[in-house]
């Protein structure tokens, strides 16, 4: 099984994992072009650093013009420039103002709009703009083309991560939070390439070490706060962490929702052999800790080829009076959130009334999160919750080519042996419509073509 480890010993953020992912192989034009096609306006820039010695790979993003800032440089300069009076106008102001909303999303300081904050006085919001809600974001990864619908669910399992930790801190409904413009642009650019750039290594699954969160405090638009942030502190729970080296930030609210939707476990370094290995730098060079987080992708060790037994949480619904409509937009929320599965079986309740159970599995961590889901989206005045233990089997998956396109295979084994096999679904759906064929016309060929041993290219 393909698997890929993120050693988070100097911390993570959404460019250290940008970085990282292009230093373990994945094309810099995949993740270019994935910026193209979000149309906000923004361009990735990649180039080579040192950093305490360790040679990696640096991502930066530029939103119309403007480079991303870290958050102390951002403090700093508003700091000097309110001193000096800066004024509202010009290309100096321009910077300014442009970094405080980008500012806004990568820490506590990002502001959910609200009425209470326009009876007070908070005029943030108005004097730059109302932001970009979760609905839009969702809205503009659905219409960007060329971003397959796997990577675009995970794109908005990290925001939504991220949306409700920052609802939680604030105290207000998630669809309230509001990622400023300028910080939306540059957390659309981490967070929609990060997705696409784990689909393009085919890991099946991701683990991911203890993290150094760093220490000291962080100035944000609340004030100042000991670090981690408090957003970041919230994406963090149930995950192990310490603080070690450098008095700074090193985890982000961004790199930490990443790790968070994509992590199916925390452990120390897995037994494995090595295929590739990547890089990614942070903004700061910090003398004698190289400021990088390391990736490691390769095929994990026998043992752990056998069925791998984890813990996951199951939530159960009964209803008998939802729309059916409803009912299967909960299944795709819940999936969209980070469900493990979610599926429905009909029922025949009290009264006699035909009903649907709504079945979700999840990671224990995310239990709490995906219950509200469920109260908030249906009409069930109850959920079930229980503790359940799943055995799993090594999957991973080949590319074949067909005479019509490529189909990606999903192939199961135990102790090395292979179980099971089947045609990735939206590969052959995709093509089916395109060509105008038979769905089963198109799975039959690659199966075909994959028991032929059509030499297909093996991505795990």
């Amino acid at each position: 099984m393909r698997i890929a480890y993120l050693d988070c010993f100097s911390g993570i953020s959404g460019d250290m994992f940008l970085g990282a992912l292009l230093d373990a192989g994945v094309p810099a034009e995949l993740l270019e072009k994935t910026v193209e096609t979000l149309g906000v306006g923004a361009r990735l820039e990649v180039s080579r650093v040192n950093r305490s010695g360790i040679s990696a790979t640096k991502a930066d993003v530029y939103s119309h013009g403007e480079k991303d800032l870290p958050r102390e440089e951002f403090e700093k300069s508003r700091s000097q420039e309110s001193k000096s009076g800066s004024q509202e106008s010009g290309v100096g102001s321009q910077h300014r103002v442009g970094a405080e909303l980008r500012s806004a999303m990568d820490g506590a300081e990002t502001r959910p709009h609200t009425p209470a904050a326009e009876e007070h006085g908070h005029e943030h919001d108005h004097k730059h703009g109302h932001g970009r809600g979760l609905k839009e974001i969702r809205e503009i990864i659905g219409k960007a083309e060329g971003i397959s619908e796997r990577a675009k669910s995970t794109a908005i399992a990290i925001f939504e991560n991220l949306g409700a930790a920052e609802a939680k801190i604030h105290h207000v409904p998630i669809e309230k939070v509001h990622f400023h413009e300028v910080g939306a642009v540059d957390a659309l650019v981490d967070i929609c390439c990060a997705a696409v750039g784990a689909e393009a290594l085919q890991v099946e699954e991701w683990i991911c070490s203890p993290l150094n969160v760093g220490g000291g405090t962080v100035v944000c638009a609340h004030g100042t706060f000991p670090i981690p942030a408090p957003a970041t502190l919230e994406l963090l729970k149930d995950a192990p962490v310490y603080s070690s080296g450098p008095q700074k930030e090193l985890v982000t609210p961004t790199g930490a929702a990443i790790a968070k939707t994509l992590a199916k476990r925390f452990a120390e370094f897995p037994s494995m052999k090595v295929a590739a290995t990547g890089y990614g730098a942070g903004t700061r060079d910090f003398p004698g800790f190289p400021n990088v987080l390391r990736l490691t992708v390769g095929e994990s060790g026998a043992e752990a080829h056998a069925a791998a037994e984890e813990a996951i949480a199951v939530l159960e619904a009964s209803i008998d009076d939802l729309n059916p409509q409803v009912f299967g937009y909960v299944m795709d929320r819940a999936l969209a959130e980070g469900a493990l599965d979610a599926f429905g079986t009909q029922l025949q309740m009290k009264k006699n009334r035909p009903g649907m159970l709504l079945t979700v599995l999840a990671k224990p961590s995310d239990t709490e999160r995906l219950a509200k889901l469920i109260f908030a989206e249906t009409s069930t005045l109850g959920v079930r919750i229980r503790q359940e233990q799943r055995r799993a089997l090594g999957r991973r998956w080949v590319s074949v080519q067909t005479r019509w396109g490529e189909v990606r295979m999903k192939v199961a084994s135990l102790n090395g042996s292979i179980t099971n096999y089947a045609p990735e679904y939206e590969d052959c759906r995709k093509i089916a419509g395109e060509q105008h064929l038979p769905l089963k016309s198109v799975m039959q060929e690659a199966i075909r073509v994959y028991l032929a041993g059509a030499e297909p290219h093996q991505h795990g």
